[in-house]
């Protein structure tokens, strides 16, 4: 039998169950087998490690993770590609195939009842481009024990989250993402490697879980109410944005108080660091602003 990740084997699968596309649930098939082998390789697997799969469609991947890993539970929303995936996945006895929608799952529960007793797990999905910031931002505020997230989203959200400062593409989901993890993408791929087609290139991007964030702050969630506010109009000056905490009444004590830290009030959030957003969420808060 072939791998699923062929357009004929994937073509064949479709007009078997006579399953048609949602272009509400963002559903492109990979049938590229040189991209899953990049991914496969960048999650770092074994016969003792789990991988969880997010929106797994009709197994090309979960196909490749059930070779490569100890367990593998792939969560689908979509109710009918759950008899296809058990069908395809019938001779693999490691492969849990739940019915849910990952953003409403008790994750903590599923690692419990998924992966008791293995070295360790990664999340290695090719994720619905509508939803993959919000899965992105769960999996890492939920504090799970996530080696690796390995997901194939759009090329630009990609960019987002391994950019450095003072580009463009920086922005608060690269500091939320930078903050847990180190982003490395792996590669580019093209249109051509789905079933449909999607108008837009898709990259792979590594997440690898930091041990410790990257920063130290007392109050997780102060900072990255910090970085929303401050890049909240990206052409405006950081003083401006974040005269949202200090009024009109004490912005001019809010520029003395960027200064203090050494961060000059007509910077633009783009520029700063991770550290420097900690220094100004630690600066307000001490100044009585940020409550």
């Amino acid at each position: 039998m072939h791998d699923i990740a062929t357009s004929n084997r994937t073509r064949e699968i479709i007009r078997k169950h006579g399953f048609t596309f949602k272009k509400s649930l963002g559903q492109n098939f990979l049938i590229d087998g040189n991209v899953l082998d990049r991914i496969i390789a960048a999650a770092e697997l074994d016969g003792t490690r789990g991988a969880l799969e997010v929106g797994p469609g009709i197994g090309s991947l979960t196909e490749r993770l059930a070779k490569a890993a100890g367990k593998v539970a792939a969560v689908e929303i979509d109710r009918r590609l759950i008899p296809i995936l058990k069908d395809v996945m019938a001779p693999y006895e490691r492969v849990s195939i739940v019915h849910s929608d990952i953003l409403k799952t008790d994750l903590h529960a599923l690692w419990q009842e998924q992966f008791a007793g293995l070295a360790g797990v990664s999340v290695v999905a090719n994720l619905p481009y509508y939803v993959t910031t919000p899965i992105i931002m769960k999996l890492l505020e939920d504090k799970l024990p996530i080696e690796n997230i390995v997901v194939m989203v759009q090329k630009e959200v990609a960019l987002r989250m391994s950019a450095k400062p003072g580009g463009k593409d920086y922005g608060s989901l690269s500091i939320a993402v930078q903050y847990y993890c180190e982003p490395e993408l792996v590669c580019v791929v093209p249109g051509k490697a789905f079933i449909p087609e999607p108008n837009v290139d898709s990259a792979v991007i590594k997440l690898k879980r930091r041990p410790e964030p990257a920063v130290r702050v007392a109050d997780e969630e102060k900072f990255f109410r910090v970085v929303q506010t401050s890049f909240a109009q990206r052409r405006k000056t950081l003083a401006n944005n974040l005269s949202a905490f200090s009024g009109k009444d004490r912005k001019a004590e809010l520029g003395d108080l960027l200064r203090e830290i050494g961060i000059q009030p007509e910077r633009r959030a783009e520029t700063l660091s991770l550290e420097e957003f900690a220094s100004v969420c630690e600066a307000l808060t001490r100044s009585g602003m940020l409550g």
